[in-house]
C-alpha cells in the first residue's frame, strides 16, 4: 500500500483522526479534573506543575524549571510571582550570576505538599483507570514527547 491508498480510505484531514486533537483534548479533559481538587489548595493547574518541581527538589534555577516542565521564562515568571505572594516560594537572583535567578520552596510551600496527598488518587478515582494501565499510558507519553524532542 503506498500513501495515495492510505489517503483514498483514511480521511487525514479528519478531526477524529487528529494525535493533536486527542492529546489537547485529553489534556483540557485532565486538567478540568485537577481544577476542583486544586482549588482546596488554592493554587492553579500550572502552579501545581511548578510546585511538584519545589517539592522534588526544594531549590532550582528559573532555567531548570523551565527544562523540566517545557515552558520559558516569560510564562513562568508570572506563575512564581503569585505563587511567592501566596508564600510558598521565594525568587532571589544568585550572588554568584545575577542572570541567574534561584527559586527555592519556603515552609508553608513544604506545608503545603502534605496537603495534596491525596490528589493522585483522586484523579485516579475520577478517570477509572489502574495503575497499571496509567504506567503504561504515560511510559507511552513519555516516549512520545522523547521522539518529539529529538527532532
Amino acid at each position: 500500500m503506498d500513501k495515495n491508498d492510505l489517503t483514498r480510505d483514511y480521511d487525514i484531514l479528519s478531526l477524529d483522526n487528529q494525535l493533536c486533537f486527542s492529546a489537547y483534548a485529553v489534556s483540557r479533559a485532565i486538567t478540568k479534573i485537577y481544577r476542583p481538587l486544586l482549588e482546596e489548595l488554592g493554587i492553579t493547574y500550572p502552579q501545581y506543575l511548578v510546585m511538584l518541581v519545589l517539592w522534588e527538589n526544594n531549590a532550582v534555577t528559573l532555567k531548570e524549571m523551565g527544562n523540566k516542565l517545557f515552558l520559558d521564562s516569560g510564562t513562568l515568571t508570572p506563575l512564581l510571582k503569585r505563587l511567592e505572594s501566596l508564600g510558598l516560594l521565594q525568587r532571589e537572583r544568585s550572588s554568584k550570576d545575577e542572570r541567574v535567578l534561584n527559586v527555592t520552596i519556603t515552609e508553608k510551600g513544604l506545608a503545603l505538599r502534605e496537603k495534596a496527598l491525596n490528589i493522585p488518587q483522586g484523579i485516579l478515582n475520577a478517570i477509572n483507570i489502574d495503575l497499571q494501565e496509567l504506567a503504561d499510558l504515560k511510559h507511552r507519553l513519555d516516549n512520545l514527547l522523547s521522539k518529539i524532542n529529538d527532532k
